[in-house]
């Protein structure tokens, strides 16, 4: 019960089921046996269908209505709060993508041992033990987009991109 209080399609149930009766109305009104008659069963269920399937696909359309996706904002704050570093943040970035260390290591430019260090310090900092409660942890105090963002959404961090430290480019 607790679930359909925030449910916001109560509207749209209520102006279909309005439908429905308007149209099961209608049809006694016409005095349905009268047009199967004259028009044939055939016509008249198609009339009939193609009535409440219209209905339903209102119905299902305003039901499913999809909302455009947030633009993502890192919070900077939760950053600072945690303490976590540019580098620590592009780890984490990184972790997302679910390869293992020796990739992100290759990725970032470092030794593997590196990003061992730096994910066993983000770990330490976030409170969390892996992988999964890491990146789960960060989409909730939106550090790293979550899956519902808006893709190609500026991720903000650095204005020159990512920080990296012992790198030989950078």
């Amino acid at each position: 019960m607790g679930r359909l209080r925030g449910f916001r399609g109560w509207t749209t149930i209520i102006l279909a089921g309005a439908a429905l009766a308007a149209a099961a109305f209608a049809l006694e009104w016409l005095e349905y046996r009268f047009w199967m008659r004259r028009m044939g069963i055939e016509v008249f269920l198609i009339v009939v269908g193609a009535g409440f399937a219209a209905i339903g696909l209102w119905t299902g359309m305003r039901l499913t209505r999809r909302t455009a996706p947030a633009p993502f904002i890192r919070n900077d704050a939760a950053i600072a709060a945690l303490g976590l570093t540019p580098r620590e943040m592009e780890v984490l970035e990184t972790l997302v993508t679910g390869e293992s260390n020796k990739a992100l290591a290759r990725t970032l430019g470092v030794s593997p041992n590196t990003v061992k260090t730096h994910a066993a310090r983000l770990y330490s900092k976030m409170e969390v033990s892996g992988r999964v409660q890491a990146i789960e942890k960060a989409r909730a105090l939106r550090l790293i987009p979550a899956r519902g963002d808006e893709p190609g959404a500026p991720p903000g961090g650095h204005p020159d991109g990512p920080i990296r430290e012992n790198h030989p480019t950078g």
